[in-house]
């Protein structure tokens, strides 16, 4: 029963160091859903091996260990699917916090099976391959992996005259995507993914582009993860 004990407190644990990066981060997965995962895995994966062994007998000695456990790995992609989200502009976000989904799940599968000093030491590469190796690798690779992507929506008047305009922002920003449509009484609607340097914060472009001829009005939102 202490084992047992200890399997689960590590489990949640390791679930907890997830969850907080992902709240640091304001990003779907909390602190107490990355737990509930790391614990349940590692209750499966304590059930799996233990059932192995006291409900084996002669005859039947050749029963797989973690044949249940093997199961949470495909059957949490339910869940890391619940966290992935496509916007309107056909832009996908959310991957990032779906596989922490799923490394929580592993990590209660290493808890479970007794492999603490492996758990923890990946929970800590995964943290680190989040938050601090990107940051590293924009600021000393090339200049392509500084760039962010911006969602931009966009609405003129009926004067307005979108060749121009576009060529306009062409002429500072990469686009990346664009979808124009009419929103009645004349007006026009332009949504953009503009790939933007990080030069170009996210308050400049919007006040660039709020001062653009004809502009209704402007929203500029930050998609990059």
């Amino acid at each position: 029963m202490h084992l047992f004990a200890l399997k689960l407190g590590a489990a949640l644990l390791l679930g907890l160091l997830i969850g907080v990066d992902r709240q640091l981060r304001h990003k779907p997965l909390g602190i107490k859903t990355s737990m509930v995962i790391a614990v349940a895995s590692c209750l499966i994966t304590m059930v799996s091996i233990e059932a192995a062994t006291e409900l084996a007998h002669p005859g039947m000695t050749n029963m797989d260990p973690m044949r249940l456990a093997a199961q949470i790995v495909s059957g949490i992609g339910f869940i890391g699917a619940g966290v992935i989200l496509r916007r309107n502009n056909d832009v996908i976000s959310g991957l990032t916090t779906a596989a922490m989904v799923w490394s929580a799940s592993a990590l209660g599968i290493a808890a479970g099976a007794g492999f603490y000093k492996e758990a923890f030491t990946a929970a800590g590469f995964i943290i680190l391959a989040v938050n601090l190796v990107p940051s590293i690798v924009r600021a000393l690779g090339p200049r392509k992996l500084r760039e962010r992507d911006l969602s931009v929506c966009m609405t003129f008047d009926r004067s307005a005259e979108l060749d121009g305009l576009m060529t306009r922002i062409r002429s500072e920003h990469q686009i990346k995507h664009t979808k124009i449509k009419d929103i009645g009484d004349g007006r026009k609607e332009i949504q953009l993914v503009l790939s933007s340097r990080d030069l170009h914060p996210t308050t400049s472009v919007y006040e660039d582009l709020r001062r653009l001829k004809n502009v209704v009005s402007v929203e500029v939102e930050n998609i990059s993860s």
